[in-house]
């Protein structure tokens, strides 16, 4: 079986879209005159994003919100979804959460595609995006000078799954920063969400941008200090990870963490120390 980064590799190899970005970004761009589309794809399996006893309202909730986090991270405004759905579950809750999801950010559903299944539950959106600023922000525009920033708390969704109460929402019903990532479009250097752990993110937008990415673990917020290792590297916080130039005036609330550099001896350096395997900074399928 390939790994992740070996699939992507070999899809490389096909006849890509221009607006692909080279399958290197988390969306695909098409431009219709003075309009770009953003699109973005992602799925969600039963056992390895949600428990089989997990409620499928939160499932709903989650397969909409992390597709919406993809959009956020280019500033982009929903147009609308598209699911596939796999019956067999509960569906009459998965319903029920999607109404609740597609309702708070108003977004409509405009299609997909049903089936029967038996095995895991699978499902799987497209989320249609407008860009609100061009260029469109990509996690391949870190400049060296700029400062780097994440939002909110990295480390909430770990907690919440481990069953901690106050952190039960982050992992079962994150919020995409939507209006952060409109607000941040026009001024970013590089931006990407936080869904695979920080330092791998970090460490993706570094070699995306070719620059080296100094992070303090000290300033990183985490839900947990005395495991902030551990809130550093599991992921699923979709928070927006995103440069400036040093001194910008910072239009959200989000907190420094590190600097971009030169491109020196590996694309993260953590206290210093320079990491060049991505292996154990994050979560990585396959």
């Amino acid at each position: 079986m390939m790994t992740e980064g070996e699939f992507l590799a070999a899809l490389r190899t096909l006849p890509l879209h221009p607006g692909s970005r080279d399958l290197r970004d988390d969306c695909a761009l098409i431009e219709i005159g003075e309009e770009t589309l953003v699109f973005n794809h992602d799925l969600m399996a039963e056992d390895t994003h949600f428990r089989r006893e997990a409620d499928l309202a939160d499932v709903a909730w989650k397969l909409v919100a992390l597709n919406l986090s993809d959009l956020a991270s280019k500033g982009a405004k929903p147009i609308g979804i598209l699911l596939g759905h796999a019956l067999g579950g509960n569906d009459q809750r998965f319903v029920e959460g999607l109404r609740e999801v597609l309702t708070t950010y108003d977004v409509p559903l405009m299609g997909g595609d049903t089936i029967a299944a038996t095995g895991a539950s699978t499902f799987s959106l497209t989320a249609i995006g407008r860009a609100t600023s061009r260029p469109v922000p990509s996690r391949s525009a870190a400049v060296p000078g700029h400062s780097v920033f994440v939002t909110g708390t990295v480390g909430r969704a770990m907690l919440g799954f481990e069953g901690f109460d106050e952190h039960l929402e982050a992992f079962n019903r994150p919020r995409p920063r939507l209006e952060e990532g409109i607000a941040l479009a026009p001024l970013v250097g590089g931006m990407m969400d936080v869904s695979d752990g920080l330092l791998l993110d970090v460490f993706r937008m570094a070699k995306a941008s070719n620059t080296s990415i100094a992070i303090e673990a000290s300033a990183v917020p985490v839900a947990d200090p005395d495991r902030a290792s551990e809130c550093m590297r599991w992921g699923d916080d979709y928070e927006l990870l995103f440069t400036l130039p040093s001194g910008a005036a910072l239009p959200v609330a989000a907190t420094m963490i590190g600097t971009v550099e030169e491109r020196g001896r590996a694309p993260l350096l953590l206290d210093g120390n320079a990491v060049s395997d991505p292996e154990g900074l994050g979560y990585q399928h396959g």
